[in-house]
């Protein structure tokens, strides 16, 4: 083939990369992907559609050389130093105007750090989250794409083409500048590591809880996946309960040891969070959990002092798996609350100018936090750009209640019978402070300025005070 022949380059061809490729192809698009493992090149050509444009190369010279320009690049490799080292590699060999893309999941600090660097040398660099995991990378993922509006604007028909479609609609839309993709990405996980934090306990309080087998246990998320919490990761987790074990032919679930691993995302967003200041009580329990499921052998010999005993849960059980699909809708609407807030507050405190409408109605397919919630929080934020917190919409709030008796009776029952819940009482915490029109942090305000002159308000006139508190 003739030079500029290609209007796409991919670096790295694993799953992801190869699977994305794949699916530019399937949509007109000429593709070229580099891997210095030869092996994944030619894996890349031969999986892909009879009469599609598709070619793998073993050096980044052959595949920059080969693209039309401005050329559109994108990395899917490791993230850290990895990307930095081939952001090196490609610079002598781009032009003015290129575009390089990094969709790997970068914290979104480094990716401020790229944009800046690499500005001053005419190369627009773009952060892009991009969620649905293998089969979402193929079929139609949901693309999270942020920085130079231009920059985006040549990747946009392409980003549309394969993105998922909810409607007509595609899930692909511009995040805003700077690193707005990474930073959108990243609140992603961490709300998708609340609903799953928030799954795995509504699991526990009806397995061992109510004693629900793995069968019932499928049934009842079969159920509630045919209704208002129908979603993608309700989904997996009804198949979940089925799947038998090729080594004992038991259910796997069952043999799956109880250590939860994680890369580093929902950290990031709580810690991010933390730094707005903004509060997510929901996603850090979540982020907690899995840390303290690592803990393992101490968490053995802890078991083995204080011998707790799960108490059977003696409601009726009907009304029971009712009550707990109730307070999971609540507590979901609750971490999605939490995440919107963080990027508000973001947008505004980064300079990112975050189009939260556009963020919400994008995750409606393709990816791994999809649900047909996000159809109401569209609608709230379609109202309402600049809402800061999607509880403050009447709508949203009539769901809210509508569940928080359920929550309160589930959430009673889960300390009363030693089942953990931290992300659910979390979850009830959090509502009952945000919707609070007096906290009782006033107290806290006087403790502070008892023991460091720290100064406080009042509710009765403007103005710093400070106290000589008496001493008993």
């Amino acid at each position: 083939m003739s030079n500029s022949t290609f209007d796409f380059g991919m670096i790295g061809l694993g799953v992801m990369g190869r699977n994305l490729l794949l699916n530019m192809a399937d949509h007109g698009f000429s593709v070229i992907g580099f891997d210095k493992d030869a092996a994944k090149g030619a894996s890349l050509e031969s999986a892909a559609t009879a009469g599609t444009t598709v070619k793998g190369v073993t050096t980044l010279d052959e595949m920059v050389q080969q693209l039309s320009s401005p050329r559109k690049i994108m990395m899917l490799v490791p993230a850290g130093k990895p990307v930095d080292d081939v952001i090196e590699s490609l610079l002598p060999l781009l032009q003015e105007g290129d575009v390089v893309i990094d969709g790997g999941n970068s914290y979104f600090g480094d990716t401020v750090r790229r944009v800046n660097y690499l500005l001053p040398k005419g190369i627009h660099f773009m952060g892009m989250g991009v969620s649905g995991g293998e089969h979402g990378a193929r079929t139609g993922p949901s693309i999270m794409p942020g920085g130079d509006q231009n920059a985006y604007n040549h990747v946009k028909p392409l980003l549309e083409a394969i993105a998922a479609k909810v409607g007509d609609e595609p899930c692909t839309a511009y995040m805003g500048k700077n690193a707005a993709g990474h930073y959108v990405k990243m609140v992603h996980n961490g709300i998708e590591y609340a609903i799953m934090q928030l799954l795995s306990e509504a699991y526990d309080l009806l397995h061992r809880g109510m004693g629900l087998t793995n069968e019932e246990l499928y049934e009842v998320f079969k159920t509630w996946n045919e209704g208002e919490l129908k979603s993608f990761l309700v989904e997996i987790t009804r198949d979940i309960f089925l799947q038998k074990d090729d080594i004992t032919g038991k259910h796997l679930v069952d043999v799956i040891l109880d250590k939860a691993g994680m890369k580093g995302t929902g950290k990031w967003t709580s810690q991010e969070a933390m730094n707005l200041p903004v509060a997510i009580p929901t996603i850090d329990a979540a982020v907690s959990a899995r840390t303290l499921s690592g803990y393992k052998d101490e968490r053995v010999q802890a078991a083995a002092i204080y011998k707790p005993v799960v108490k059977p849960v003696t409601a009726k059980k009907e009304q029971f798996i009712q009550q707990v699909g109730d307070t999971l809708y609540f507590a979901t609407i609750l971490c999605y609350a939490q995440g919107l807030a963080m990027l508000y507050k973001a947008s505004e405190e980064l300079g990112m100018d975050i189009p939260l409408d556009d963020v919400v109605k994008i995750w409606r397919g393709g990816c791994i936090i999809r649900s047909v919630l996000l159809e109401d929080f569209y609608k709230a934020y379609s109202k309402k750009k600049k809402l800061p917190n999607v509880l403050l919409d009447k709508g949203i709030a009539r769901l809210v209640k509508k569940r928080e008796r359920s929550a309160r009776n589930v959430i009673k029952v889960a300390i009363a019978n030693k089942i953990p819940g931290a992300a659910l009482m979390n979850a009830l915490g959090y509502y009952d402070n945000y919707t609070s029109e007096r906290m009782s942090t006033n107290l806290i305000q006087a403790q502070r300025d008892y023991f460091g002159a720290h100064t406080y308000q009042r509710i009765d006139r403007e103005g710093t005070f400070h106290t000589e508190w008496n001493q008993g």
